[in-house]
């Protein structure tokens, strides 16, 4: 059995700037801190269920977590994330497990919640017919349009007018440090005609080449014995597209949260810790 463990500090969590003010809504982008888990450094709030952890542990913090919100007792609804673009819409917990990417809701009393650790989380409200989505975004699911699927599906169920929704892009990995290879930028290109402006080339540099190149040299046509360019993606810049596309007020779009791989002392983040890491969880619920 493992050693009971307190948590160090009250959870920390973050929220955007154009929901904080609406009464009804319940939301928040958990980081790092202030939880049980002693596996990932420090006193940790993991709240997901991951090879590392122990499982009483996580719901240890998913319980503080959600007290910290300010919604005890609220059940939890999350999906079994597979990178897809599967939405479900919810009003009440599933007695079977869910596997997609995304929850939408207009009943009041549910926390909807996706898991991350880099891929971006997006929060979705409508003001007027108070209804909330929340969407897990990595390449795949980008590419695949989920997001946009979502704000779809909000209009679908609920009568929500884009024009009339919020949108928070929460922490995920930015573009200074999402490195991608060639195959992902392809995918890319084969679904946007404004894909060329989501990706930036690094030349990659060699102290050591810089400064013998005469050491360096081949019978290789002109640069083919150059290092590769780094492909950088602007997965933030590719979602806020979309939902601008779907309707959504480019106004209306919060996409200031940090990156995570510059900041694994607050978040985790699964390329900075070499997949030895935890997960934060994006929620979002409606007041009665």
């Amino acid at each position: 059995m493992p050693a009971k463990s307190t948590a160090k500090a009250k959870p920390q969590f973050l929220q955007a700037r154009n929901l904080g003010k609406i009464p009804w809504l319940v939301h928040g982008f958990s980081t790092r801190a202030g939880g049980f888990s002693r596996v990932y450094g420090g006193h940790a709030l993991n709240l997901g269920f991951t090879q590392h952890d122990v499982r009483e542990t996580v719901e240890k913090n998913r319980i503080l977590f959600i007290q910290t919100m300010g919604v005890a007792g609220w059940p939890l609804v999350t999906v079994r994330q597979i990178h897809s673009d599967l939405i479900y819409c919810v009003d009440r917990p599933s007695a079977l497990p869910l596997s997609g990417d995304g929850l939408i809701t207009n009943a009041p009393g549910l926390l909807l919640a996706v898991l991350t650790a880099d891929c971006l989380p997006v929060i979705l409200v409508d003001r007027k017919t108070r209804a909330v989505g929340v969407f897990h975004a990595g390449w795949r699911g980008t590419v695949n349009r989920i997001v946009e699927k979502g704000v779809g599906e909000m209009r679908r169920h609920h009568g929500s007018n884009p024009k009339d929704l919020q949108a928070a892009i929460g922490p995920g990995v930015r573009s200074c440090c999402y490195v991608v290879g060639e195959e992902v930028r392809q995918k890319f290109q084969s679904q946007f005609n404004y894909a060329k402006d989501l990706f930036r080339e690094v030349k990659e540099s060699d102290p050591v080449r810089e400064k013998y190149p005469l050491l360096f040299l081949t019978a290789r046509a002109p640069g083919h014995g150059e290092l590769p360019a780094k492909i950088f993606l602007d997965l933030v810049e590719a979602n806020s597209r979309q939902l601008r596309d779907a309707g959504v007020p480019l106004k209306n779009i919060d996409a200031t949260a940090a990156c995570t791989a510059c900041n694994a002392g607050l978040f985790f983040s699964h390329r900075a810790e070499k997949g030895v890491t935890g997960r934060m969880l994006a929620a979002v619920g409606i007041r009665e």
